[in-house]
């Protein structure tokens, strides 16, 4: 799928937060400044979640949970080793469960095989302009690309 701008990454994120249900996990890939978070941005007004929606590059993670989902954002690419990136996800991953919250998870690569249902989005930057959107669905049944 092609998104040309801003408002259509906001648009998609919000089109797949009405298919996405407490506990769902949506792992993130994409180079830098490709629009992972205003992705997570999108899927947070569909949540209606009323706060500022930040990178948590610094921090690992950003709990939200003003909205009709909680959601937690985490951001992995800081981890350069599975041991640090196991122990962020399986803490995160247990708060969400208890919180009955969406994990969206930026940079997944080190958890990925730990994972056994989740969203999949690819973020790729298009040849002259825009985005390519590369979405599968937990069974990888639904695929847009």
């Amino acid at each position: 799928m092609f998104i040309e701008s801003l408002k259509e990454t906001l648009n998609l994120g919000e089109q797949l937060s009405q298919k996405l249900n407490p506990q769902s996990i949506v792992l993130l890939q994409g180079p830098i400044g490709a629009g992972k978070t205003s992705f997570v941005q999108g899927i947070a007004n569909g949540l209606s979640i009323s706060e500022d929606i930040t990178s948590p590059t610094f921090s690992l993670s950003h709990h939200y949970s003003s909205g009709k989902i909680p959601l937690i954002h985490l951001d992995l690419y800081r981890l350069e080793n599975i041991s640090s990136a196991k122990e962020v996800f399986f803490s995160e991953e247990e708060e969400a469960v208890q919180n009955q919250a969406i994990l969206v998870i930026e940079w997944p690569e080190l958890i990925e095989p730990l994972i056994d249902n989740f969203w999949k989005i690819k973020i790729s930057y298009a040849r002259n302009y825009g985005r390519h959107y590369e979405i599968r669905d937990p069974k990888n049944l639904l695929t847009f690309s």
